[in-house]
């Protein structure tokens, strides 16, 4: 009985908690029903007239692109930017977790290190970098540190997760007359898949997110992301900004990686846990 009561205390709690964090979605969505005089008039919840106009005219942008557009610039800069992540980082926390070579440990304790740098030390020598390269107004300045693994937390959450792999599962592979680079993929990486959902998400989230960065790194209109075409429809409104249209295409920019969060969910926590637990 007593069981029950706590079972029952703890399920009100989980309640009273997911609803006060999930209402903030529930009002952004309700917001893009209403003007802006019932925006900044009223204290309801519910509009007083549901009407779809805010997404048929946020839709249009502001100017000759449309938010089509920038949807697709976004996907153009995040799905590379995520899969050559997960590749890079699980080859290198594979070379780091399973082999010895020469400054191991001193190229360990460099790259963890790398993780107390603010991003705004390395901003202005970053910039200037890649604009002698030429890749200024482009995606490069993100796909290319994703080809070179340039992320740590990421590499070192794979490497806890691959500590707790047993490396008998790789002597037999190679008793087998498996290669290093054949146990990784036949073996090593079906097990990761927790492990490469966690890094999925979390960089999709933060690239998909990501204002800053893009801010600084892409110029041109016709390259904008959801972040800055958002933000542009505010500034080209002025003091007139339609905020229901604007709250219309910020709930839309919202609904990619709510899904994708939705149904990688049970991985990306396995993985989570998994790399706490085994590290």
């Amino acid at each position: 009985m007593r069981m029950k009561k706590n079972n029952f205390m703890a399920y009100v709690i989980l309640i009273v908690v997911g609803t006060v964090m999930i209402y903030p979605l529930f009002w952004l969505f309700f917001a893009t029903f209403k003007d802006n005089k019932e925006l900044f008039g009223k204290m309801s919840l519910l509009p007083e007239l549901f009407s779809f106009s805010a997404y048929k005219e946020g839709w249009k942008g502001s100017g000759q692109f449309t938010y089509l557009t920038f949807y697709l610039n976004t996907f153009k800069l995040v799905i590379p930017t995520v899969v050559f992540t997960a590749l890079s980082t699980g080859i290198v926390a594979y070379g780091f977790a399973r082999f010895q070579f020469p400054f191991k440990k001193i190229l360990f304790m460099l790259m963890i290190s790398t993780l107390m740098l603010p991003d705004a030390v390395i901003m202005i020598p970053r910039y200037v970098a890649f604009n002698k390269f030429g890749w200024v107004d482009t995606y490069l300045p993100f796909w290319v540190p994703a080809i070179l693994a340039c992320y740590p937390f990421l590499i070192f959450m794979q490497i806890q997760f691959l500590r707790g792999i047993p490396r008998e599962l790789d002597e037999s592979a190679y008793m087998d007359g498996c290669n290093p680079f054949m146990v990784y993929v036949r073996v090593l990486a079906p097990l990761l898949k927790p492990s490469v959902f966690s890094v999925v998400i979390f960089q999709t989230l933060w690239r998909w997110n990501d204002y800053f960065n893009n801010l600084v790194y892409i110029s041109s209109v016709k390259n904008y992301t959801l972040s800055l075409a958002l933000k542009m429809s505010i500034d080209s409104q002025g003091a007139s900004t339609p905020w229901n249209q604007v709250l219309a295409m910020s709930f839309v920019s919202l609904i990619p990686p709510i899904l994708l969060y939705f149904f990688a969910q049970k991985y990306f926590v396995e993985g989570i846990t998994a790399g706490g637990i085994k590290g």
